[in-house]
């Protein structure tokens, strides 16, 4: 067996005919011939599903029984073969939450260099975020009303997953007694046992004091203390119940999440850092980490639109679709689908008419903007009394109202057939966030730039417009220093993206909207800046969608991929592909029982002389494909069929 060498013996996969061949390693391969001859079936259902199977065989027995087993293909023998990547024509997926920065991994560098050398500003008066003294921070507490309780917390894990059983005991034998556990206060030595897959927050309990001129000293060491447990960050608690005790633990598993982040942790919490602070809005801020720039994290996401950018909710302008008609009559179509409205309701939004003071009688089209907000959006805190008259009088009742769009909420979420949850999305329609405006982020971390620019600004921008950013961006020697490799790496992957044609695409085009080709080329340009050596990668006609010029680009990073040490299998039809190939392997004669032979294999001359081959005629020219003197005319008709459509409905 030559280890240089691929060899296949008696391939029958699919309509292959006892296929036997070798292929040298370390070569630009070209898979050719008419449609359906065996071309895809020899290179992804026999070379690359073998060259998997043998990968999954690899594995202990353990992770086998979560992968499945996979089927030998049809064939008798195949040698020399290496680690398989298929890299094919098909989309990234449909979750909304992948992006070209996330899929090619650019966002992660990015999250990593905008937290290490990115300069904070305010997001309420956009002015330079300054670090705050020791002295600054005791007079911030000092500040607070005499007679105040307050509590001293050093934060030691924010948002993270884990029991923590060994932080317990570690802060026990450094003396503290007590820790603010997922914002319940419990004591150290009955320490809570912790949901392992939880995110939890633990603030350790540094002092309890009452604020007065006299605790300044005792107050300092407290400072003090806190900053150097919690990593220059400290919490002061001022809860609202009259003493600050501790909670007596209860033998159960804490799941409770609360998100991380924000400038107050709590109600009642006052966040003060040595890192990071606005002297003009007082407020504090915490170091930026990498999960702050993360959308996929409770830490950096809007927490409006979940890191989605987007809100479906239920549109006003589509759940009423005639004016004319007045509440009671089902102005509100999607009402209808609750069945007949009862005395119960009725006297409910009577009430609601008669606390705002409008006739619900009316049609829709005339009520007053202050009518129909509060039955749709609701009255919030305000106290409504209701009348409910039966023949032994009048009983009257309190309560609040939370609006008809928040019952149509519930009633989409708390569906559970397929059926009703596609009738209210009828009435439903995705907008931007009005918080994050499509970010995706919340206001601190959008309020750090690097270059002048946001983490957003940069992912908006196109991949050659970034790419010229990040090759023109000047940083101060030190944050150069820190920020080289980070930069080295976004560099590559961004120059690797613009090699493949997809300079025009934005590193926060979400993966669904992505087309195959494109999907294809993101991946390629990921595993050349992964660098692998000794790979053999099996790609589906590359070039399909792709100008000229970029498809010369195309290929040249192909030929770099080979040149890095890895066998690069190209099933293509292009002509410059297959003059640029080193080897060709002309399938055919026919498609389907016409083909699975191996009409030719060689270099371009070889295959045009060879007689039997489709391929070799149309590159001799004696075959060609005619352009059509005449072409069909560009109609409008199925769009404006659509429009027309989407109108009446």
């Amino acid at each position: 067996m030559d280890e240089r060498t691929i060899a296949v013996k008696g391939a029958r996969e699919h309509n292959l005919r006892d296929v036997s061949i070798t292929l040298e390693h370390g070569k630009l391969i070209c898979f050719t011939g008419v449609s359906g001859s065996g071309k895809s079936s020899f290179a992804f259902d026999t070379l690359f599903a073998e060259g998997q199977r043998r990968y999954l065989e690899s594995l202990s027995s353990y992770a086998r029984q979560f992968l499945g087993q996979l089927a030998k293909p049809d064939v008798d023998q195949i040698t020399g073969l290496s680690p398989a990547i298929s890299i094919q024509q098909k989309t990234s997926g449909w979750n909304p939450r992948s992006t070209v920065g996330t899929i090619t991994q650019i966002h992660d560098y990015l999250r990593v260099l905008f937290a290490r050398v990115g300069r904070q500003y305010c997001p309420q008066c956009s002015k330079p975020i300054e670090a705050q003294s020791r002295e600054q921070i005791l007079a911030r507490i000092l500040s607070l009303d005499a007679g105040t309780k307050a509590v001293i917390l050093a934060p030691v894990v924010r948002g993270q997953k884990g029991e923590y059983r060994d932080l317990f005991e570690d802060m026990i034998k450094q003396g503290y007694v007590r820790a603010r556990v997922d914002g319940e206060i419990v004591q150290l030595a009955e320490a809570p046992e912790l949901a392992r897959k939880i995110r939890h927050h633990i603030e350790i309990v540094v002092d309890r004091i009452v604020i007065s001129p006299t605790v300044r000293a005792r107050l300092a060491e407290a400072v003090e203390a806190a900053l150097k447990l919690g990593d220059g960050t400290l919490i002061v608690s001022t809860p609202p119940r009259e003493e600050v005790g501790v909670k007596p633990n209860k033998p159960r598993v804490r799941t409770r999440k609360r998100p991380a982040g924000s400038a107050k942790t709590a109600a009642d919490d006052l966040l003060l850092s040595s890192h990071a602070a606005c002297m003009r809005c007082d407020v504090s801020f915490e170091p930026p980490s990498p999960q702050l720039f993360s959308f996929n994290s409770p830490t950096g996401m809007c927490l409006t639109c979940d890191g989605m950018g987007t809100t479906f909710d239920f549109d006003p302008g589509r759940i009423v679709l005639d004016p004319k008609k007045s509440f009671f009559k089902y102005a509100i179509d999607p009402m209808r689908f609750w069945g007949r409205m009862g005395r119960w309701r009725r006297h409910i939004y009577r009430g609601v008419a008669t606390h705002v003071g409008f006739d619900i009688d009316k049609p829709w089209g005339k009520l007053p903007q202050k009518a129909r907000d509060a039955l749709l959006h609701g009255l919030g805190d305000a106290h409504v009394t209701y009348e409910w008259r039966w023949s032994g009088g009048v009983w009257r009742h309190g309560g609040t109202f939370k609006g008809v769009l928040a019952e149509l909420r519930d009633k989409h979420r708390k569906a559970k057939s397929t059926f009703v949850r596609a009738y209210y999305e009828r009435f439903m329609r995705k907008s931007s966030c009005s918080a994050c405006r499509g970010a995706r982020l919340n206001p601190q971390a959008l309020a750090v730039r690097v270059g002048g620019k946001s983490i957003n600004e940069v992912a908006a921008m196109s991949i050659a417009d970034a790419h010229s950013f990040f090759e023109e961006l000047r940083l101060p020697p030190t944050e150069q220093f820190i920020a080289e490799g980070v930069l080295k790496e976004v560099r590559g992957r961004l120059g690797f993206l613009c090699d493949v044609g997809l300079e025009y695409l934005a590193l926060d085009r979400t993966a669904p909207t992505l087309s195959g080709g494109e999907s294809q080329r993101i991946r390629l340009a990921s595993q050349i800046g992964a660098g692998l050596v000794g790979v053999l990668y099996i790609l589906d006609e590359p070039s399909i969608g792709l100008h000229a010029r970029d498809n010369r680009r195309l290929l040249e990073s192909l030929v770099r991929l080979r040149d890095l040490g890895n066998t690069v299998i190209v099933v293509e039809h292009d002509e410059q592909t297959m003059r640029m190939a080193d080897e060709i392997v002309d399938f055919g004669p026919g498609p389907g029982i016409h083909g699975g032979e191996i009409v030719a294999q060689g270099d371009i001359n070889r295959i045009m002389r060879t007689k039997r081959s489709v391929t070799g005629r149309y590159l001799r020219g004696e075959e060609e494909i005619e352009i059509p003197k005449k072409r069909r005319a560009i109609t409008r008709k199925k769009t404006s069929v659509a429009a027309g459509s989407r109108k009446k409905n």
